[in-house]
């Protein structure tokens, strides 16, 4: 059974930071591409940042510079390193692999 549990949202205020931490099990965590997407109030859910097997990132224009993707194939983690975050970044944040989605953690950067 595949569960992904994200962690890590919360209250920030305009231009702090925060880290995503998305744990895997059921899975060969090492062998998986694994993406983060958002989701805003009335919006779409978006790609926001993704990371390969190889340790390749790739990232939504709007947080090129701002956020970081890693992943620790050991401890079957894969992160999410926000820094000078903006209102619009407010959203749940949820990881993703394959067929498989976590429940999400709500980011809420205050102006």
């Amino acid at each position: 059974q595949v569960q992904l549990v994200e962690s890590g949202g919360g209250l920030v205020q305009a231009g702090g930071s925060l880290r995503l931490s998305c744990a895997a099990s059921g899975i060969i965590f090492s062998i998986y591409d694994m993406v983060w997407y958002r989701q805003a109030p009335g919006n779409q859910r978006e790609l926001v940042a993704a990371i390969t097997s190889g340790g390749t990132t790739n990232y939504v224009d709007s947080v090129k510079g701002r956020f970081t993707i890693s992943r620790d194939n050991a401890k079957n983690t894969v992160y999410l390193q926000m820094n000078s975050l903006k209102p619009d970044d407010t959203a749940v944040y949820y990881c993703h692999v394959g067929r498989f989605w976590g429940k999400g953690t709500l980011v809420t950067v205050s102006s």
